[in-house]
């Protein structure tokens, strides 16, 4: 069994889209995803550099054009087939914002949709994120129920509970310092470059913001299952899996559950979408046994083609549109 993660915040590099534009169609797609999300995609993807990526409201809508664009070409090397389509025997989820790609992978919404909501998003949470002091960091090693409680204690947020022995934090610049000045036995903390505390109350005026924009947004249920944040369970409810959209952004990322229910699931394969390496990064720690790919650019195509040939193999080898029969809704993938 096949999984396809997607990475979230903080994994893009400056020119990640060079490349990829190169290849039949892709930047006809990204134009269009730049015309969703209602920002220049195309010159955050190639000529941007890093402290403008760096911006919550641009960052967002790269990452999940960047996760689409390379899921287009992985089957769709001709560039010519405008139906968003998913290998059999998969399961799909993301990581954060990852989640917004996962939903349009699996067809809960349209690639269209998935843009303009999660433009919304990135606006909204910049927003939030300058109006107090906030920050992220990474505690990396001891005893997970040691470092938990050393991040209640600083009264900050386990926003990330990733696995593999990482936890990340969100909260107050101040308790942050504190808490890297203290760390827990056998731990390091490392400040993460991101704006604000994703995924705490600090949050909650973003939550309104993209509450509303999905209040209209056309959703239908996924063709595979989503793995959720919230609690490592698959979502096969495309309006469910909206509410959940909407409340992971002032809510903890529960990575570490997603893993458990890959094991759970029997997953043989996991392959990650650009910008890669971080998700595999913790499934090498965290999932042993179980084969990774990271799709990295162009010249790693025919390598993640075949593994999802060989993890995918259940059934049917073909593509499956969305709707499984049905005629997929507008918008490229």
């Amino acid at each position: 069994m096949l999984v396809i993660a997607c990475p979230g915040q903080g994994s893009q590099v400056p020119g990640l889209l060079s490349s990829w534009l190169e290849l039949p169609g892709m930047q006809a797609r990204l134009e269009s995803y730049a015309d969703a999300a209602g920002l220049d995609l195309l010159a955050h993807g190639t000529t941007s550099d890093a402290e403008t990526i760096r911006d919550t409201a641009v960052a967002q809508p790269l990452i999940v054009a960047s996760g689409l664009l390379s899921h287009a070409a992985l089957l769709d090397p001709d560039g010519t087939d405008d139906a968003l389509r998913v290998p059999p025997a998969v399961a799909v989820a993301g990581h954060s914002v990852g989640e917004f790609t996962a939903a349009a992978l699996a067809g809960a919404l349209t690639p269209a949709e998935a843009l303009s909501l999660v433009g919304v998003r990135g606006r909204a949470m910049a927003q939030a994120s300058a109006a107090h002091p906030t920050g992220m960091s990474a505690a990396l090693g001891g005893r997970p129920e040691e470092v938990l409680a050393a991040i209640e204690s600083h009264g900050l947020t386990p926003a990330n509970v990733n696995g593999a022995g990482q936890i990340v934090a969100a909260g107050d610049l101040e308790a942050l310092a504190a808490l890297a000045a203290e760390p827990p036995a056998r731990t390091r903390v490392v400040p993460l470059s991101v704006a604000g505390a994703f995924h705490t109350r600090w949050m909650a005026p973003a939550v309104d913001a993209l509450a509303q924009a999905a209040a209209t947004a056309a959703v239908a249920d996924p063709v595979v299952p989503i793995v959720s944040n919230r609690d490592g369970e698959p979502v096969t409810s495309g309006a469910e899996f909206l509410r959940r959209l909407v409340d992971q952004v002032s809510n903890p990322v529960r990575w570490d559950l997603c893993m458990e229910r890959f094991a759970a699931l029997g997953v043989t394969g996991i392959l990650e979408l650009v910008p890669s390496g971080t998700l595999v990064g913790l499934a090498k720690r965290g999932l042993k046994g179980v084969a990774l790919c990271a799709l990295t650019g162009p010249e790693s195509l025919d390598e993640a083609r075949a593994f999802v040939a060989e993890h995918a193999s259940a059934v049917d080898a073909s593509p499956q549109p969305v709707g499984a029969g049905v005629t997929a809704r507008d918008g490229r993938p």
